[in-house]
């Protein structure tokens, strides 16, 4: 939005909006130096947060040898992020049936108690998997995302239904609602085929607009 926001020939906003909304931001994630550290994972100061962190500012945007003067490469930092989300999973400090290195993901999702911020921390993490989380990280981590797909389509019509995977389910708590979210839906979607053939981001990148955007935010 910033991108689309700093090239609008009619209303552009300055180059200072979005630099200043990184002034006390900005962190480079490193999954060996967070996982295992502390209760809460952490990267330089930051909470590891959801995992549509790494979804949705890049669905278009690609992120592939993407830089600026906050982050050297944003596809190893969403990469890292995904990582680490992983990690926590497999690690399962809360124990929850089912999570493992074939069944990761926290994302906001649907939960057993309405709606929620999942997270890779003991506070967000309800021990509930979000389909969306792993899946749409197909691009950072295929071969891992991959497995959690094989695994959720063995599950069967527990969570799989006529348009794709089910938003979320425990297995903990026995709790499976057929229910789709649009907003996880939809990534699921374009990140596969950004995996397969890259072709949101080339539709996207391709626009002059965003090239101008870019541009003049700094990015490289």
């Amino acid at each position: 939005m910033y991108i689309l926001a700093a090239t609008s020939p009619t209303h552009s906003v300055p180059a200072e909006v979005y630099h200043d909304g990184w002034a006390e931001k900005g962190a480079i994630v490193d999954p060996h130096k967070v996982e295992d550290i502390e209760l809460h994972l952490r990267y330089q100061g930051c909470e590891a947060g959801p995992l549509f962190w790494a979804h949705y500012s890049f669905l278009g945007l690609d992120p592939t040898n993407l830089s600026d003067k906050y982050c050297p490469g944003y596809f190893d930092e969403m990469r890292n992020l995904t990582l680490i989300n992983r990690a926590y999973c497999i690690r399962n400090p809360k124990q929850w049936k089912g999570f493992g290195s074939d069944c990761w993901g926290l994302t906001a999702s649907y939960s057993v108690n309405g709606y929620a911020a999942h997270a890779p921390n003991e506070l967000a993490d309800h021990g509930v998997i979000s389909p969306t989380a792993a899946l749409s990280s197909i691009v950072y981590t295929p071969e891992y995302s991959l497995e959690v797909m094989r695994y959720l389509y063995n599950m069967g019509d527990k969570v799989l239904g006529p348009y794709g995977f089910y938003d979320a389910f425990s297995e903990t708590e026995d709790w499976y609602p057929k229910r789709y979210l649009a907003i996880d839906q939809g990534p699921i979607v374009v990140m596969i085929e950004n995996y397969r053939t890259g072709l949101l981001w080339k539709l996207f990148m391709s626009h002059p607009d965003v090239q101008t955007g870019l541009k003049k935010l700094g990015f490289k």
